[in-house]
């Protein structure tokens, strides 16, 4: 019979620590708050605090530090620091164990802290998690761990739900949040509704008026950066976006929508814009405006016309992208002339003068004479300003009606609906009974074929109802501008341009048609 000699372990299984040796475990804390008010960083001292005599307290334990994070979620691990700090340092070999609250101090991701539990485990760190008693290195600790992780994402998922709950309530009740903090023009006012700061609105009165006046966002950043004049988040440099953001932005009109974003999911918080997958609430009147309704409009169609071009515009000057060839139909640009000496002199002519085979017989434009005749086609085309306006009035009325567009979009939506029901009574039928395949595709082709159409003439239908919108909204504000008119005569300015022109052709003949933006052309001659 053979003869079994044990040998005694001299390792322990996980900690590899000497089984007879009096080693002291290297013992880290673990802290962390999710919020950084000031109850929550008391609690978050007093926990620091804690652990550091807890460990020190134990004479079998050597202290290897506290980690901690403050004001950080732990749905996610991946932005926590002193947690990511923590876990390197263990797999590094710089510490035994680990000492935290809580299952929900750790990880509220099952995922994050099962992960994290074994890549210790591996490497022979444990982890002590006090409220529930656990160890990692427990028979049954993994288990106990996933169940309490598992109790612990729930909590989370129903504390987001509940958030979630309160915050698109308030949107139905028209309750408007403005991060004041990072929101230029406004502060929290002492009824906890947003209040005008005015030397913040006169910020933003100069970005729409630099805007209107032909200026690019790119030229108002330059402007603002240059002038010392700080960003909604108090930096110095200003962005392009941050412009555009604030001329797109109805709150400085007054106004607000409500749930332009929502949370995805609630373990990586992940924000996506709202394309209609959660509802929308668009709030009137809601707080003081900045921008008269009118101006802020006038910005909506000048931004959507300038996209619409898809080209650059000249942030120096108003007439960039609104003087036509009458030969090419090419747009003029500005040129330089005798820079160097006193006949010095802009000049605008037609960018494809001499680029084809033939050359554009169109005359160049001094900025003298574009500013002249417009003023002479303004004051022909005030001659009797009433009567404009009235005329304008029945343009905007019959342009604004909208009936028979409506009228047919339900005539298809009822038409795509009985074209559903068919479908999906063949599909029904087919699955039902032996038909014959080919006749079935055939239905079937010729069914969804009618209802794409309906769908195509149904898209384009509403398609046309955004462009009548847009038109409107280009009509009443011209027409704004003309009622805010001074007597004649008037002076030229960047602003009254923009407001009326909406193009400008030059023809060969010296003719110069301006194209007001009531559809009116006049006709003057350089």
């Amino acid at each position: 019979m053979a003869n079994v000699t044990m040998i005694p372990a001299t390792k322990q299984k996980h900690s590899k620590l000497p089984v007879d040796g009096r080693k002291k475990r290297r013992v880290a804390g673990y802290a962390r708050v999710s919020t950084d008010s000031e109850e929550q960083l008391t609690s978050y001292q007093a926990q620091v605090d804690y652990y550091t005599q807890y460990i020190r307290s134990n004479a079998d334990w050597e202290f290897a530090g506290v980690y901690t994070d403050e004001g950080i979620s732990a749905l996610n691990t991946k932005h926590r620091e002193g947690f990511n700090s923590m876990v390197a340092d263990a797999l590094a070999g710089k510490i035994d164990l680990i000492v935290t609250k809580s299952v929900s101090r750790f990880a509220r991701n099952t995922v994050d802290s099962l992960s994290t539990i074994r890549k210790l485990k591996e490497r022979g760190v444990e982890v002590y998690f006090q409220k529930e008693n656990i160890w990692s290195f427990d028979g049954k600790g993994e288990l106990l761990l996933t169940i309490m992780s598992s109790l612990a994402q729930e909590e989370s998922r129903s504390i987001s739900d509940n958030v979630t709950w309160g915050q698109r309530k308030r949107f139905a009740d028209g309750k408007v949040n403005i991060p004041f903090s990072s929101f230029l023009g406004y502060r929290r006012g002492e009824d906890g509704n947003p209040e005008i700061v005015p030397e913040e609105a006169e910020t933003v009165r100069t970005i729409y008026k630099m805007f209107i006046g032909g200026k690019t966002v790119n030229a108002i950043a330059k402007h603002l950066t240059a002038q010392g004049i700080p960003t909604p988040r108090g930096k110095t440099v200003w962005q392009t976006s941050t412009i555009e953001s604030i001329l797109t932005n109805e709150k400085y009109k007054g106004d607000a929508v409500l749930q332009k974003k929502f949370t995805v999911d609630f373990l990586n918080k992940k924000m996506k814009v709202n394309e209609g997958e959660v509802p929308q609430y668009y709030v009137t009147d809601s707080h003081p405006g900045i921008i008269d309704k009118a101006e802020w409009d006038l910005v909506q169609a000048e931004m959507a016309k300038r996209k619409a071009k898809g080209r650059h515009h000249n942030s120096l000057s108003p007439f960039s992208s609104k003087i036509i060839c009458g030969d090419c139909g090419g747009y003029f640009g500005s040129k330089l002339w005798h820079s160097t000496d006193k006949y010095r002199r802009t000049i605008w002519q037609c960018n494809s003068k001499y680029q084809g085979e033939k050359k554009c017989a169109t005359p160049h434009l001094n900025e003298e004479d574009i500013k002249r005749l417009f003023l002479e086609a303004t004051s022909e085309l005030m001659a009797d300003r009433d009567a404009l306006l009235e005329d304008c009035t029945v343009m905007r009325n019959t342009l604004a009606d909208t009936m028979a567009i409506d009228r047919e979009c339900e005539k298809l939506t009822e038409e795509m609906d009985t074209v559903s029901m068919l479908i999906q009574k063949l599909i029904a039928e087919n699955a039902t009974k032996a038909m014959n395949q080919d006749e079935y595709n055939r239905k079937y082709d010729a069914l969804a074929q009618r209802y794409n159409a309906a769908q195509e003439r149904y898209d384009k239908l509403q398609g046309r109802k955004v462009t009548i919108g847009f038109e409107v909204d280009v009509l009443e504000c011209f027409m704004f501008e003309i009622s805010a008119l001074p007597d004649l005569p008037v002076e030229f300015s960047d602003h009254l341009w923009n407001a009326m022109i909406d193009h400008v052709t030059v023809y060969h003949d010296d003719r110069v048609t301006f194209s007001f933006k009531n559809g009116r052309e006049i006709i003057k001659t350089l």
